[in-house]
């Protein structure tokens, strides 16, 4: 599939925490959308200390590639430029099956093909969530593609379960797939294009940026060797490796040091029962 190019996400805010184990879907939602699902990652415009105050969810800077010019859309309750007017039906039918409001196709560089695994419940709370937000005027371009799409991403989806928390690898790989697309990064691509299934979390895949060109590590046992779990989670949440050298973006370090202790753990148990690839 396509590349999620993100912009570099800064430190975590003083003092800004959630539980992933929240009672209400609005809670519940806050959590998904500012810490593993990284949503601002893209829709949000950023400098070196993170998402620009003000401007949160409004619409991120363009993602361009060979096959297309993307900006990410305005996600915010704003009625005239944004998700205002849109029922919640529509919005967890866009983000889980690609499919616009008025019944048009979208295209990469959303990961569709894991969106469409959003458990039920946690796309509606994602949505609960992205009504509470503050409503910003910013119109964005329409993407430009130079690709055929598809005319659909798949059939209708209704009825997807969460792996019980309980289960710490299949809970780790929902987050890691789902929600937090960490597949589509660290995995790398086969001739036609698409992810080499056979190979998840084996890395290699290269992002341009600003920062110069990043690539993405091997997760899987044979690449994380004798880091410790603690050595794991400060890469994932801090950007920092284990010789306390910096990690590059597009990985959204900001977003993920809100993640809960228990959702970490349950992402280094996925990640170490991958098949090991050298």
């Amino acid at each position: 599939m396509f590349l999620r190019i993100a912009m570099m996400v800064g430190v975590l805010v003083a003092g800004w925490s959630l539980s992933a184990g929240a009672e209400t879907p609005v809670e519940r939602g806050r959590y998904l959308v500012e810490s593993i699902a990284g949503c601002g990652n893209c829709h949000s415009l950023q400098d070196a200390n993170g998402q620009i105050p003000g401007k949160e969810l409004a619409g991120g800077p363009p993602i361009k590639d060979a096959a297309f010019d993307v900006y990410p859309a305005n996600i915010t309750p704003d009625k005239e430029t944004g998700i205002g007017s849109w029922t919640d039906a529509e919005i967890v039918r866009a983000i889980r099956e690609g499919v616009s409001r008025d019944g048009r196709v979208m295209g990469p560089p959303m990961p569709f093909w894991l969106y469409r695994g959003i458990a039920d419940d946690d796309a509606k709370a994602m949505v609960a969530y992205l009504r509470t937000v503050k409503p910003v005027k910013n119109k964005v371009p329409a993407s430009v593609y130079r690709m055929p799409l598809p005319p659909s991403w798949g059939p209708p989806v209704s009825g997807v379960k969460a792996p019980p928390r309980s289960d710490k690898v299949a809970y780790g790989g929902y987050l890691a797939g789902p929600v937090g697309h960490c597949v589509e990064c660290h995995t790398p691509m086969t001739d036609k294009g698409g992810l080499d299934m056979a190979r998840v979390g084996a890395g290699t895949r290269e992002f341009p940026g600003p920062w110069g060109t990043s690539i993405s590590r091997n997760i899987t046992p044979a690449g994380l060797g004798d880091w410790s779990d603690a050595e794991i989670k400060r890469a994932i949440t801090h950007g920092v490796s284990r010789d306390g050298t910096r990690l590059m973006p597009p990985m959204g370090f900001g977003f993920y040091a809100r993640m809960t202790d228990a959702d970490l753990d349950a992402l280094v148990a996925w990640m170490r029962s991958l098949k090991p690839v050298n």
